[in-house]
Order: C-alpha cells, then structure tokens, then sequence
C-alpha cells in the first residue's frame, strides 16, 4: 500500500492552492456546479472564509476536506482532494447545503 502525503496544515495548502490557480476542476465538479448555479468565481472569490468541516484521509483517490465557505449570502460546501505530491488541489463536487440535512450554521451534518 502506498503511504500518502498530507498537508502539513490542509486548509493553508487549500487556499494557496486556489489563490495560486493551481486546482483541477473535475469532470464531475463541472457539471454539477452547472446544474446548482454555483460559478467558479463563487469558490475561487470567497477563498478567505474557507473551513474544513470534514476530513477524509481515506477518500478513494486523494485525502479529501470538505470545505464550508461563505459567498454574499449563500453557504457552499466544496470538497477538495489534495494532492501534496503535485502540489495542487482537486475540485471533485460543490453544492449548497440542505437546512433538512445540516445544523443551522451549515457546518454539521445532522444525525439521522
């Protein structure tokens, strides 16, 4: 099995990343933030308020963190891979949080 690099401090590398331009943005990012009228610019401009809510060291690819952000008034998660080797970050999905599945500050799945 190989061993993965993580990010010494993930949500640093996250955001330098992002504000360097180095992030891949998925197939399957691209077509989801079409159909949930979530823009690019949406992510990429609001890179000061981001927070890690979940970490999955163990996503099936790249170590992955859920990324709660804030953009005018709207909350979006998005989930980022990182790929410390390469040096970049992997947009793999954005959405807008349901008030049916999170508390109301949108940072914790609620326990069903």
């Amino acid at each position: 099995m190989t061993t993965r690099l993580l990010p010494d401090d993930p949500l640093n590398f996250i955001r330098d990343c992002v504000q360097s331009g180095r992030l891949f943005w998925t197939y399957h990012v691209n077509m989801r933030m079409g159909r949930r009228s979530i823009g690019r610019q949406e992510v990429l401009a609001s890179v000061d308020n981001y927070e890690i809510i979940v970490t999955n060291l163990e996503d099936k690819y790249l170590p992955s963190y859920l990324v709660w952000m804030r953009h005018g008034d709207s909350v979006i998660h998005v989930l980022f891979a990182t790929d410390v080797e390469a040096g970049v970050v992997r947009v793999v999905t954005a959405y807008r949080p349901a008030l049916s599945e999170w508390t109301t500050d949108m940072k914790r799945r609620l326990k069903r």
